[in-house]
């Protein structure tokens, strides 16, 4: 599995999406109690759940890892985990696979600066206070020194073209499934 982590508006979905349309990865749909945004559909984007339905399944055991952001649970379910998937997490979920599955994943920090992730978060809408908020916490919580592991960290900068960071992170992780197989 491909794991990518990056703070908000670091490009992690655009070049996930990439990876998906051109290099058959498929999308791990994670599970969320948060708010379905315009244009997101249930079952594709995220699984939908109340609060109350997201509880009945952690007791369940049904979740390989979990976290509360922004005030909302996010979880990934063990029925979905597979190779050839990419999955977006925050580091503590990065953490807690790392931990779980033995270092079977390939782990990619996405780094942008600041000020770009400000103009993309803009760009697509967010209202000033909920971007600035969003950045005061992806500063602590997105730390590199929050990381357990990183396998690499892909500089996705104002210049950087989202086919080549795909094409990029892709060549890594075939070389890490070679690598897992003769190793």
């Amino acid at each position: 599995m491909l794991v990518m982590i990056g703070a908000s508006a670091s490009g992690k979905t655009e070049i996930a999406k990439r990876l998906i349309e051109k290099y058959g990865f498929k999308k791990m749909i994670t599970y969320t109690t948060r708010d379905k945004r315009p244009g997101e559909i249930d079952g594709v984007d995220y699984h939908f759940l109340t609060t109350e339905q997201f509880k009945e399944r952690l007791a369940q055991n049904f979740f390989l890892e979990t976290v509360i952001y922004n005030h909302h649970y996010y979880g990934t379910a063990f029925k979905d985990t597979d190779s050839n998937k990419v999955l977006i997490v925050d580091p503590q979920g990065a953490n807690v696979l790392y931990e779980k599955m033995n270092g079977q994943n390939l782990y990619c920090y996405i780094e942008s600066s600041e000020n770009l992730r400000i103009k993309r978060m803009e760009s697509r809408g967010d209202h000033l206070r909920d971007i600035q908020r969003r950045i005061e916490k992806d500063r602590k919580r997105f730390d590199k020194q929050n990381l357990t592991h990183i396998d690499h960290v892909i500089q996705n900068q104002e210049d950087a073209s989202i086919d080549a960071l795909a094409a990029h992170i892709y060549q890594l992780y075939m070389t890490h499934i070679m690598q897992k197989k003769t190793g």
